[in-house]
């Protein structure tokens, strides 16, 4: 099995939450699991994420505690073919968007790329942003 480069593993308090947030409010598809350990990996497109459940035994790979909200000072982007459907989808699945969709400019080097965005958080708080790229290098 092909995977990406980079896979970000979550720890999440409730599996079963972080999944039918993720797969079926999101549209992530669920490349395998395990339910015995708690734990599953997706995809959406080219991008690839793991969640495992945590429930405080030792044994996990913590290097400090986990106080809510998860994953403060990073975001994970997830590139995307179309983010104002996944806006759409977010928006009836009743979830609140940390930013509105939103077309932003970044300078790449020399050039500029233009994207469209919007950043959401998922139930442990792990800040997500789904970019479509319109323009640009």
């Amino acid at each position: 099995m092909q995977t990406a480069a980079l896979i970000p593993e979550l720890l999440v308090g409730d599996l079963e939450r972080s999944l039918a947030f993720y797969r079926d409010a999101l549209g992530f598809e669920v490349l395998y699991d395990r339910p015995e350990e708690g734990f599953v990996s997706l995809r959406l497109g080219a991008a690839e994420i793991m969640l495992e459940a945590y429930d405080g035994s030792p044994g996990f790979w913590l290097t400090g505690p986990l106080d809510p909200p998860l994953g403060r000072g990073v975001n994970f982007q997830i590139a995307v073919d179309d983010a104002a459907s996944l806006a759409m989808r977010v928006r009836a699945a009743g979830i609140l968007l940390f930013r509105d969709l939103a077309e932003a400019r970044y300078r790449v080097g020399e050039a500029v790329v233009v994207v469209r965005q919007l950043l959401l958080q998922d139930p442990d708080g792990n800040l997500l942003r789904f970019s479509e790229r319109l323009a640009g290098a």
